[in-house]
């Protein structure tokens, strides 16, 4: 495209990425308006269409700049530009209205507030002192109020907030930060805050009363329900054991742990053990929940015991909208809260809630008072989780607020694909030629509240990536609530078949995708998980696959044992330590943890059960080992949520730290496919433990034996295969100390080691892989 020295030349680009929303536009005209040059920018269905008019030498050079230095959210992934006959305009460059067509524009997540909005919203000689929604073209949302594509006001929830006269002169001022920034609004045109109180005594109020009236409460020890961009959390002051101790006990959460919202990086600090990379995660515009190592001995700032009880780490986050900046004070307020409880605004297993009608009956009796607003949310996103390996690498564990819809690179084109991924952790994902995208966190199938939000994400995503499914991808589960959905939506719509892929298929696919294999070549995928349809009907989870996209090769796996009561054992670990002990042909001696939990007449009907296997379902289930085995050492018996025991398993063994050496060992026999059986490792553990070695260092050479095991299967993968990449994937490598470990063996064996990072581990990154086997192979079930 390079033109002639001399004369006029007009050409038109089309600009692709994420471009929409994010002062791209202000951007080019800025760039343009600089060089003297005319013409226009606008969005279009494909992202943003730029013709560009005057002296050649000019032209190239606002091409050549184009993509160098674009907004802070910006990102270019590619311009296509074809030179068209010059018209002579000398008109100055402008900004047209959006073309409606269809197209790919990737829309940007929504960002947390930047420091600019953050000065004006302190400074009390600015007009937007203490407004609740201060924002501009570099920060705050976009994909929680965008109802439709292209990205402009009218396709947003901020559709109802006419502009006032001063706010119009910024969007329309190609110098102002807030030109075209599509939430732009004040005290005078924007959004207004609500609080409505449960408590007797107490009025509603508006705007400011609302916000300081929510603080004292919060200062007093209540639970107050506040609306963010993505929904409501239940909010209440961290340190108060009161306080913590009624939300837990309202939402009925067991023991899971609480996330914290810190008023500000440094008072972090005083609770949590922060590398850089965990600094630099905390204070991202993604501002994701971070799980932190917890300080033994906080500096003068202790977190309400049953924040996170029994769990070595703790989930912070920092402000990351003006609301909540303006609940920790500014200066001259009273004192409040330094730490915050920001939970989900739901019931446990329910999704998030998002309607202001719906919180006062859905959330009635968890909050006393609800801060809402008057923005509606055109799609809820709960907050993102991860965490920060040693490395310095990150390992998202939820993908939601921050990543959501940012498309990802697939590294081969699939035809337009729907995944509805699996059960737990839901999440959808679709995808056409070389882009994925991703929805939102969703959450536990079971419960038809959460059916329908996933509905609604669906439909949502399409609307806002324009991609029509010619394909559905869904698990071989017959029983999964989210592949019946998917033969009911293929069934209703008829726009294309259905296929069904294999779980840990899925998961393997997912982490290859990610890593951006073409699947030429086959990689050893060592999926571990709690639960997956395996093809003999049993349950799977402790698999070791040979696998590309097309097809797998079962290599090895854990040893069967039974799993008493199918799912609803599952919340009883000390029954599947006494069915694994049943299975290696050990005694249930008295003395044992796991005995000792359950009463006489649970011990009788759980023989009778084994012994004449009714109910019994063979399981394969790494993750049902990690439950066993934490009953055993008598970490835990009960499990009061997902993954309780297993967790408590991990936090025992990093208090044991590495000191030992010692690891269990595991017998690997067979021809064909190889079993890795424990009974070695639980006959040695249970010696230990008769011993009195303490529990913590159990758990430790558990974790060491297992990483052992998988170095060792993958090396005789090899052997058998030549393959030299390993895949570490399923929910049991959110464990970080078994995946440092299984990384550690593998990388001094010579293995290729790949283990997810911006795509979950567990079943959030499921629907990755779905659509990658879907979009690709001719070998599996097709309805």
């Amino acid at each position: 495209m390079t033109a002639p020295a001399t004369g006029l030349v007009r050409r038109r680009l089309t600009v692709r990425g994420t471009v929409q929303g994010v002062g791209f536009r202000p951007y080019v005209h800025r760039l343009a308006d600089g060089l003297g040059l005319a013409g226009f920018v606008g969005n279009t269905g494909d992202g943003v269409i730029v013709e560009i008019e005057g002296p050649a030498d000019q032209v190239d050079r606002f091409c050549a700049l184009l993509a160098q230095q674009p907004p802070p959210l910006a990102t270019v992934s590619g311009i296509a530009g074809e030179d068209l006959p010059a018209t002579g305009d000398t008109s100055p460059f402008t900004i047209r209205s959006t073309e409606r067509a269809g197209g790919r524009t990737q829309l940007p997540p929504d960002t947390a507030t930047c420091a600019d909005c953050l000065r004006e919203l302190a400074d009390t000689a600015d007009r937007r002192y203490r407004h609740p929604f201060v924002t501009c073209t570099h920060c705050g949302p976009r994909f929680t109020i965008a109802t439709g594509m292209p990205y402009d006001r009218a396709a947003t929830t901020m559709a109802a907030f006419p502009m006032c006269p001063s706010c119009a002169h910024e969007y329309g001022d190609p110098a102002d930060r807030r030109f075209h920034a599509q939430p732009v609004a004040c005290a005078d045109c924007g959004p207004r805050l609500t609080l409505i109180p449960a408590l007797g005594g107490l009025r509603p109020a508006r705007d400011a009363n609302a916000l300081a009236t929510a603080r004292a409460l919060l200062a007093a020890g209540r639970i107050v329900a506040v609306k963010g961009v993505g929904g409501y959390h239940l909010a209440c002051d961290a340190t108060d054991e009161r306080a913590v101790a009624a939300l837990r006990d309202r939402k009925e959460r067991g023991g899971k742990a609480f996330a914290v919202m810190c008023a500000d990086l440094a008072t972090a600090e005083r609770i949590a053990v922060l590398s850089a990379a965990e600094r630099a995660a905390l204070t991202s515009p993604r501002r994701p929940i971070v799980l932190l190592p917890r300080r033994t001995e906080p500096d003068g700032l202790r977190l309400a015991g049953q924040v996170c009880p029994g769990s070595p780490h703790v989930g912070v986050m920092l402000p990351y909208t003006p609301v909540h900046t303006l609940l920790f004070g500014l200066p001259g307020d009273p004192p409040g809260p330094r730490m915050l409880v920001m939970t989900s605004g739901n019931r446990s297993g329910e999704p998030i809630v998002t309607d202001d009608a719906d919180a006062l009956t859905r959330l009635a009796g968890l909050a006393d008072a609800w801060l809402a607003h008057d923005r509606p949310i055109a799609s809820p996103c709960d907050d993102s989780l991860l965490r920060v390996r040693p490395d310095g690498t990150e390992q998202v564990l939820r993908r939601s607020r921050g990543h959501v819809p940012r498309a990802l690179r697939l590294p081969v084109p699939v035809p337009p694909v729907l995944a509805v991924g699996g059960d737990l952790k839901n999440v959808l994902c679709l995808a056409e030629g070389e882009h994925a995208w991703f929805g939102p966190h969703i959450g536990d199938m079971g419960v038809l509240a959460t059916q329908e939000a996933a509905e609604r994400a669906e439909r949502h995503l399409t609307r806002l990536t324009g991609v029509t499914p010619a394909l559905v991808a869904a698990d071989r589960h017959p029983g999964y609530h989210s592949t019946r959905r998917a033969r009911h939506r293929a069934s209703r719509t008829g726009d294309g078949s259905l296929r069904l892929v294999q779980h840990h298929h899925a998961h393997i696919a997912s982490a290859m995708a990610e890593h951006g294999l073409d699947g030429t070549t086959p990689v050893i995928g060592v999926a571990f998980d709690g639960t997956g349809y395996g093809d003999d009907g049993t349950v799977w989870g402790g698999e070791i696959l040979l696998a590309d996209y097309t097809g797998y090769r079962r290599f090895a796996h854990l040893t069967p044992a039974p799993l008493p009561g199918g799912d609803a054992g599952v919340a009883n670990p000390c029954r599947l330590a006494l069915a694994r002990l049943w299975a290696a042909g050990l005694p249930w001696a008295p003395d044992l943890p796991s005995v000792t939990a359950c009463p006489d007449l649970e011990l009788a009907t759980l023989r009778r059960q084994l012994d004449r296997q009714v109910a019994c379902v063979p399981t394969s289930s790494m993750g049902r080992l990690f439950d066993a085995v934490s009953s055993l050492v008598g970490v835990c018996h009960r499990a009061g949520y997902e993954a309780q025991a297993a967790m408590e398993l991990e936090a025992a063994a990093l208090e044991a730290g590495d000191a030992d050496a010692v690891a269990y060992p595991f017998d690997i026999t067979g021809a064909g496919v190889l079993a890795c059986d424990p009974a070695p490792m639980l006959r040695t553990l249970l010696a230990d433990q008769r011993r009195g070695t303490p529990a913590p260092v159990l758990a430790g050479r558990f974790h060491r034996g297992v990483a052992l095991a998988v170095a060792e299967i993958c090396h005789r993968a090899r052997a058998a295969s030549g393959l030299t990449t390993v895949a570490l994937t399923g929910g049991v490598f959110a464990n970080g100390l078994l995946e440092e470990e299984c990384a550690a063996l593998l990388g001094r064996d010579g293995f290729t080691v790949l283990r997810h990072g911006e795509v979950p581990p567990n079943d959030g990154g499921l629907a990755l892989g779905q659509l990658m086997v879907a979009g690709t192979a001719t070998n599996h079930e097709t309805e």
